[in-house]
Formats: structure tokens, C-alpha cells, sequence
């Protein structure tokens, strides 16, 4: 099947071709033709999977064949992060190229001369606007927007808006709405959230599922159990001599992001961080210079782990375990983009991320194979996830890390071990790996064996 099938206007089509787009993605197939009906749709895909464009396209379609008054919006996308929506503002003036749609980003970030020009623009109006929930709720909370006539309305990553607490945004900022409108939802997940605000704002919409929450096939994925103080010499041995033009490392807090950076940077690599406190323009080249293999390592949080469309990275390193389960798909999903592209994700996870790495592998139905440390780096300890516990743990099952239940309210505590210098810290224990040690043998390009699925409880 090609794009011509769904009989879009002929400058779009052009468009399509300009960017090199041949044939619809399974999530371009199925959401596109409704759309097009303008049916409300609910669309659950994972990411890289070309949710963009299956909204833009017949979205832009719509525009050319019942145009609206030049200064009223017609469309709002609203996003999470100020990268996604600059990136969607990219596609539009790809797919709209030889169309004379305008569109514009509204996002924070910027300094007084940046909100102005939004502010100008959106009183003058414009057929599409992406904005993110914040910024553009300080904008209609002035009384210039102009939305009175808007036909669509598109929330992307919605659940990534929801898990940073957009909720209350999202519902004021429709209250501004025309009831009378097209709404369509795009998501990697469908937690009951998603469901409540589907329930509130949309009309019998479409429900489309694409292969929710699996990572692509070509991603080779690995994990090593190691404590904090190894992680940076683990970095290291990894990339030290190899020839990786692309490495994105994740960190789950900023401070950790810079400081990660520095130390890449201290050990000569040519590294830089992304996170919310740089500011846009820095931002933006930060990212220029990642694309243009300028850098060859990225350290970012969590913000660039969704919509950014980066082609090629090579490796991507999660220096600890995400939050969420969902989001070790978004990370790791900045690899192996596109049909036939592979890439390899490799998780470090200490002694208390265990039953949290462990509840990834049950939501992507996969045992991901534990490797062996260097030998120079020392012992880990075993992979006892069921047994963990730990500060970022908050469902532990009772055990310690040795398997051995953990003292019960009531009972006479055991005697603490005599406190020796010599002695290892309960919590740098050597324990021997599951992952045996094959440091007497030449070493090799690793590929992960794959194992069966973890069994579930049903």
C-alpha cells in the first residue's frame, strides 16, 4: 500500500515525496482513514512507529478542503517537552511544503521578545499551533487566543503528559475549546488516566492498538548489576577504543546528567548534557551538534527519552532504571529506528533498582540477559530482584538480598555482625553473578542469548 491510496490532497502527496516517505507505517494505515471520516481517535502505538505523520497527514488534508477563516487556529497539537513540539513544527513545514499552511511552536524556555512573537501570532492566528500544556495555558489565560472556530485538536505523548502532571493543564486548556471538534489522542500506553480523560473529551472515538509497550525487535538489550561507584569505570570500559559515533547515556536526574557529563568529558570523551535548566538556544544547539555527530555522547534526562527523532545511535546506555516501566521503552526506543535498523540498549541497575528492572521485564514479556562486569571492575552481586530492597523500591517483597526474610514487627532483632574495617558492607556484599565469568577467554563481539519469558502469575 502507498500514500496515494488514501486519496489526500495532491500538494501533500508532494510533500510526502519531498521527505522521502514511501509506504504507510501499520499505525499510518489504520489511523489515517478515519481521521480523514473526522472520527475522534484513540491511537496506542510505541514510539517510532510514525504516530506524526498519522495525524498530521489527513489533519492537513482537512485544512485544504475546509479552510477557515485566516486568523482563527484550526488546530491545536499540544505535547509534552519543547523538543517534541519543535520537532512537530519540523514535520508540519515538511508534510505542508508546497501547501501555504502555517504553523507555529509555542513553547517556555525563551526569554520577553520570544513570548511576544508567540503572542503576536497567536492573536493573529495561524492554521496549526503545537504548544506545550503550560505555556499555552499562560497565553489563553490573557484572552487573545483565538479558538472560537478550532476544528482539531491532537494530544501527543499523552501519557508522558500525564506522568509529569499535566492533567489539570490539559482540562483547563479545553475548557477554552468549541465542544464541536475533532479529538485525537496519541499514546504509548493506556493507563487508566488515559481512559478517564478519553471518557471526558472525546466522542465514540476509534480505538487503534500497535504493539503496545514492546521495544523494537532490532534493539539487542543487556543489563549489568553493578553499584553506583562502578557505573562511570563501567562507561568507560565500554566505550574506551571503540569506534561508537552515537551514544546516548539516560540519567534520571539532572544533577546526575551534568555530572556524568563532566566526567565523560574529564576522561576525553567529546560528551555534553541536555536537561531543563539549559536554556532553549543551547538546547537546541546541544541537539544540532548530537545530529551532526559533533558529540559523540548525549547525557540527557528523561525529557528527550520521547519524540525526539534522532536517526542512528549506535548505543544507548540507561545509567540507572527508569521510574516507570513504560519509560525503559521510550528510552531505549531512541535506537533502532526505522524498518530494518538495530541498535543495542544497555541498562545499569544497582543493588536497590532490581524488583523495579525486573518489573520492565514483565511488561515486555523478555528476560534481558545479565552480563558479566570487567573483571578490572571487581564483584557484583547477585540478581535477586524478588529478594531486593532498597530506597527506590517502594513494593518490596519482605526479603533481603540474600533471600532470607526480613524481621517482623515483634520479634527480637538478629544480632548485627561485628562492625570490622576489613569487611565488606552489607550492601557491597560480593556475590558471586548469575552470569558466569569468562575472563580467560578472548573476548568477543557479545550477543545475548534469548531466553524464554519470565512465567506471571497469569
Amino acid at each position: 500500500m502507498s500514500f496515494t491510496n488514501f486519496d489526500l490532497h495532491p500538494h501533500i502527496l508532494e510533500g510526502i515525496a519531498a521527505m522521502n516517505y514511501t509506504t504507510p507505517t501499520p499505525i499510518q494505515n489504520q489511523a489515517i482513514p478515519p481521521i480523514l471520516e473526522g472520527k475522534d481517535v484513540i491511537a496506542c502505538a510505541q514510539t517510532g512507529t510514525g504516530k506524526t505523520a498519522a495525524y498530521l497527514l489527513p489533519t492537513i488534508h482537512h485544512l485544504l478542503t475546509r479552510p477557515l477563516n485566516a486568523h482563527q487556529i484550526s488546530t491545536l497539537i499540544i505535547a509534552p517537552t519543547r523538543e517534541l513540539a519543535s520537532q512537530i513544527d519540523q514535520q508540519v513545514e515538511g508534510f505542508a511544503y508546497f501547501t501555504g499552511i502555517s504553523s507555529r511552536a509555542v513553547y517556555g524556555g525563551g526569554d520577553g521578545s520570544d513570548f511576544e512573537r508567540q503572542k503576536k501570532a497567536l492573536a493573529a492566528g495561524a492554521d496549526i499551533i503545537i504548544a506545550t500544556p503550560g505555556k499555552l495555558l499562560s497565553h489563553l489565560n490573557l484572552g487573545y487566543v483565538k479558538v472560537e472556530q478550532l476544528q482539531h485538536l491532537i494530544l501527543d505523548e499523552a501519557d508522558k503528559m500525564l506522568d509529569m502532571g499535566f492533567y489539570d493543564d490539559i482540562m483547563r486548556i479545553i475548557s477554552f475549546l468549541p465542544k464541536q471538534r475533532q479529538t485525537l489522542l496519541f499514546s504509548a500506553t493506556m493507563p487508566p488516566k488515559i481512559r478517564e480523560l478519553t471518557a471526558r473529551i472525546m466522542q465514540q472515538p476509534v480505538q487503534i492498538n500497535i504493539a503496545i509497550a514492546k521495544p523494537a525487535e532490532g534493539i539487542l538489550q543487556a543489563a549489568y548489576l553493578t553499584y553506583d561507584k562502578q557505573k562511570l569505570s563501567l562507561i568507560q570500559s565500554l566505550l574506551q577504543g571503540k569506534k561508537l559515533r552515537s551514544v546516548l547515556v539516560f540519567a534520571g536526574k539532572k544533577t546526575e546528567v551534568k555530572s556524568i557529563a563532566a566526567a565523560l568529558r574529564k576522561l576525553g570523551f567529546k560528551a555534553a548534557d541536555i536537561q531543563s535548566d539549559l536554556p532553549q538556544e543551547e538546547r537546541e544547539e546541544v541537539l544540532r551538534n548530537f545530529k551532526n555527530r559533533s558529540l559523540q555522547i548525549l547525557v540527557a534526562t528523561d525529557v528527550l527519552s520521547r519524540g525526539i527523532d534522532i536517526d542512528d545511535i549506535e548505543l544507548v546506555i540507561n545509567y540507572d532504571v527508569p521510574q516507570n516501566a513504560e519509560d525503559y521503552v521510550h528510552r531505549i526506543g531512541r535506537t533502532a529506528r526505522g524498518e530494518n535498523a538495530s541498535g543495542v540498549a544497555l541498562t545499569f541497575i544497582n543493588e536497590r533498582d532490581q524488583l523495579r528492572f525486573y518489573s520492565i521485564e514483565q511488561l515486555i514479556e523478555k528476560v534481558i540477559q545479565k552480563l558479566p562486569l570487567p573483571a578490572h571492575l571487581g564483584s557484583s552481586f547477585e540478581y535477586n530482584p524478588k529478594g531486593s530492597r532498597g530506597s527506590n523500591n517502594k513494593h518490596s517483597s519482605g526479603k533481603s538480598f540474600s533471600g532470607k526474610k526480613t524481621e517482623q514487627k515483634g520479634k527480637k532483632p538478629t544480632p548485627k555482625p561485628e562492625n570490622k574495617s576489613a569487611a565488606p558492607q552489607p550492601d557491597a556484599q560480593p556475590i558471586t553473578q548469575n552470569t558466569p565469568q569468562k575472563t580467560n577467554k578472548p573476548k568477543r563481539k557479545w550477543r545475548p542469548n534469548r531466553p524464554k519469558p519470565p512465567k506471571t502469575d497469569g
